[in-house]
């Protein structure tokens, strides 16, 4: 590791990974959001109620966790160090709807033990950019 405040080369690739990633985020943000009526009657009545059931700031945990995620994953490619606060703001917003999704709905039970990969890949990634825009910063990378 440099502290010349240059970053390595690996260090814009895993930023710009990030980023693909958190958009991602985003499109199954809105695809949730913006799901026609005829599309939530198409799901099964157990998905149909879990996401009917949503209340309001777990879908708003949801918009701050995947829109903090972009907004910090962009802060990172430039290089900038707003990228720590914001990749924690979304890190706690994925923890607040994981909360409500394990322990205040029945989530597990709509999607099973295969419902937990996808969460579990949220949090790990979710960490991990939050854990290289501190080392990042630490090693004069940003600014």
């Amino acid at each position: 590791m440099s502290n010349s405040g240059t970053p390595p080369k690996w260090f814009l690739i895993v930023s710009a990974l990030g980023l693909l990633w958190n958009l991602l985020g985003v499109m199954a943000y809105l695809l949730q959001m913006t799901m026609s009526p005829e599309a939530m009657a198409a799901l099964p009545a157990d998905q149909r109620d879990l996401y009917a059931n949503t209340p309001a700031w777990a879908d708003g945990a949801f918009a701050i966790a995947v829109w903090g995620g972009v907004a910090g994953s962009v802060a990172l490619l430039l290089k900038k160090a707003l990228a720590t606060p914001l990749l924690l703001a979304s890190l706690l917003a994925v923890l607040i709807q994981m909360f409500h999704s394990f322990f205040l709905s029945n989530s597990f039970e709509v999607f099973g033990p295969g419902g937990l990969i996808m969460p579990a890949m949220i949090f790990i990634i979710a960490s991990y950019l939050l854990w290289l825009s501190a080392r990042a910063k630490g090693s004069g990378w940003l600014s």
